[in-house]
């Protein structure tokens, strides 16, 4: 019989539900300055202390008067008021800046723009039309429009009347709010303490980061990115001292911080093998609420409700999966919440988007799916491409544009549904992307850095599938701009295409070749070397121009970029810097690879080709700012200047048009 390794698996709507349940909301409260209680939770409703404003005063520049002074004045009838108070003259009126009191005898501002010098006999008379008033030597003016009562003047408690309500219980205080709370007279606020949220990291493998790296060893990243979580959300973090995979001592640990915090989070260790001392440890603090919720990435999730005759100060106790992207979802769908809950809040709102799968995006059934994707727009519509699935890769939340949620009941998504995306970045960034598919190479993160020195919304989103595909994403309105070596030309490049009109401009040149171990210890010189006995796991290379040259040199391994026909569904593919790292860890001798990831992973390099490497644009997106800019920075010399400081790039001829190549008859890459 088979053990259920998840006895109490959840849902995690259930999951959220019962942690939540359990959890005891922070009963205290501060006091805290108002100029400091910035992001801070409201303890208590909030009244004003003064009305806002606290005085008549005039909302606009120009003349306090007394309405009833200005009665029946009309163009063919002004009437002259003069400068001075009641008891001194008949039609009284004092100047007045916007913000100034009014006098206590004034009713009514009439702006600068309707007042007139000259008094009402001569007025009519004036050959020049009226003349607005242009210092304030003027001791007699005249209106030609009546000021009803309190026209222009800003009434007492007009904002805000003194013990009226400002801000509400369980409100996070924002820039605004601390004006609002000063202009009404509150200087000291009563707000929620920050939850304080232990973070233990256990594992025997643990290193601190600057350490040095050895196999086996992982640097502990996991409780600073918690920790960054829980500050941004209103908590205050506290990281332990990584423990060792050792049973009595994550007890021992987990017991003090039980008492020290309001949340104790313990990473990983929070699975059921042999070795997950965590969930030991948290099972025995009181009741096992959740073992496993049915999400990926973030199943091995663990919920603890503490009991309450251990007599602890924290309520709550946490599991967090070891793996980072795990734990970064598990951190946003239970510890935010979690982190809201205690401080009496609503969790904020998290915006979202609709938009467009550009290929099938399989899951598993019974288990709802957060799948990161990359965003942009592309023609009329939002493009989410989906990156990375695997739960360790930590890298893939950094370039992240947010997350496809995908239910439980729901197998596939088809190339082409529309999907709601929650949004990991603000709208205008997202909006600023440019979506580059096809042969991939290091120098596109060169060519973004200089876009963005000078065009900070910018930034590239690209797809390592190869050059052409990418073609086939550029005709599917699935790219801005598809990349491609000299080799990736095929006859039928426009028919990729789908008929969408483009521009083609070359980036540079780049080197092909044999990427070694440093030195060449195997003496290979040639492709033909690959085939030899001596040479171990060469790795399946690009599906571009990298592949091509790889599968003239290995016969038997051809036929890879031929299959590559509309309609087939596009994967990502192992990137040069990939390729290269292969022959760093020692996975492979050699492999076809590019002369920059080579030097950057300080390798040796065996020069074997060189070819243009080129983008294709779209012609509407080139017309476009965003094309415009892009094209004017492969023609910049700051990008040309950062290209020289590459090995195995020519940027000489960087941004010239060029028209889109073809194979030759005989499916020979042109030179």
């Amino acid at each position: 019989m088979s053990r259920d390794r998840y006895p109490a698996r959840k849902p995690l709507g259930d999951a959220r539900r019962l942690m939540l349940a359990a959890a005891r909301p922070l009963a205290t409260r501060e006091p805290l300055r108002a100029e400091d209680a910035l992001g801070r939770v409201t303890a208590e409703a909030v009244h004003a202390r003064a009305s806002v404003p606290h005085y008549h005063g005039a909302a606009m520049d120009g003349i306090a008067v007394r309405a009833e002074d200005t009665a029946g004045a009309t163009d063919a009838h002004p009437v002259d008021l003069e400068h001075g108070t009641p008891d001194r003259v008949a039609r009284p009126f004092a100047w007045v800046d916007t913000g100034n009191a009014l006098p206590a005898w004034a009713n009514a501002v009439v702006m600068i723009e309707r007042v007139f010098t000259g008094g009402a006999a001569s007025a009519a008379s004036d050959a020049g039309g009226p003349r607005t008033v242009s210092g304030r030597e003027a001791r007699v003016v005249h209106v030609r429009a009546a000021a009803p009562p309190w026209q222009h003047v800003r009434l007492v408690g007009e904002d805000v009347v003194a013990g009226e309500p400002l801000l509400p219980r369980g409100h996070r205080i924002r820039p605004w709010d601390v004006g609002a709370l000063l202009a009404a007279g509150v200087e000291e606020v009563a707000v929620r303490p920050r939850p304080v949220v232990a973070i233990l990291p256990t594992g025997d493998e643990l290193i601190e980061p600057g350490e040095p790296r050895r196999p086996g060893r992982i640097v502990e990243f996991n409780s600073r990115m918690i920790a960054a979580f829980v500050e941004e959300w209103g908590g205050a973090a506290v990281r332990l001292p990584p423990v060792r995979d050792d049973l009595d001592a994550i007890r021992a640990r987990v017991d003090r911080a039980l008492d020290d915090a309001d949340v104790v989070c313990v990473i990983a260790g929070s699975s059921a093998g042999q070795r997950d001392f965590s969930a030991l440890a948290l099972g025995e603090l009181g009741e096992l609420l959740v073992q496993g919720i049915e999400v990926m990435p973030g199943k091995p999730a663990i919920v603890v409700a503490v009991a309450a005759e251990r007599g602890a100060r924290a309520s709550v106790a946490l599991g967090i999966p070891g793996y980072p992207v795990s734990a970064a979802v598990v951190c946003r769908e239970l510890l935010e919440p979690l982190v809201a809950h205690l401080l009496g809040a609503a969790t904020a709102d998290r915006p979202t988007v609709r938009a467009v799968v550009p290929r099938r995006v399989p899951s598993r059934l019974g288990q709802e799916e957060l799948v990161r994707v990359a965003l942009g727009e592309v023609g009329e519509r939002l493009v989410a491409s989906p990156l990375a699935r695997g739960a360790g890769a930590i890298t893939t939340m950094a370039r992240a544009d947010g997350f496809l949620r995908i239910p439980r009941a729901v197998e596939v998504l088809s190339a082409g549904d529309e999907v709601e995306v929650e949004l990991l970045r603000p709208l205008a960034e997202v909006l600023g992307t440019i979506v580059v598919a096809g042969s991939h190479d290091p120098v596109l993160g060169v060519l973004e850095d200089a876009l963005r020195s000078t065009h900070a919304r910018c930034k590239l989103a690209t797809r390592s599938i190869g050059g052409v595909a990418g073609l086939v994403a550029l005709g599917r309105d699935e790219a801005h701009v598809a990349a491609i070596g000299a080799f990736d030309a095929l006859p039928d490049a426009e028919g990729l295409l789908a008929g969408r009109p483009v521009v083609v401009v070359h980036l540079v040149a780049r080197e092909l070749g044999l990427v070694v171990a440093p030195g060449n210890p195997l003496g290979l010189t040639s492709l033909a070397d690959l085939a030899r006995d001596d040479v171990r796991g060469v790795p399946e290379p690009t599906r571009g121009s990298v592949r091509l040259v790889a599968h003239e040199a290995v016969p038997h391994r051809r036929g890879g970029v031929e299959r590559k026909l509309r309609g087939e569904q596009e994967h990502e593919e192992l990137t040069p810097m990939a390729v290269a790292a292969a022959v760093q860890s020692g996975l492979a001798d050699a492999a076809v690879g590019l002369a920059s990831a080579a030097a950057a992973l300080g390798l040796g390099f065996v020069p074997l080709a060189r070819e243009d490497y080129d983008l294709v644009l779209r012609a509407d997106f080139a017309a476009s700012d965003m094309g415009r800019a892009l094209v004017a920075t492969v023609r910049g010399e700051a990008f040309r200047a950062a290209v020289a400081r590459l090995a195995g790039y020519d940027a000489s001829r960087s941004g010239e048009e060029r028209t889109l190549r073809s194979r030759g008859p005989r499916g020979d890459a042109p030179s």
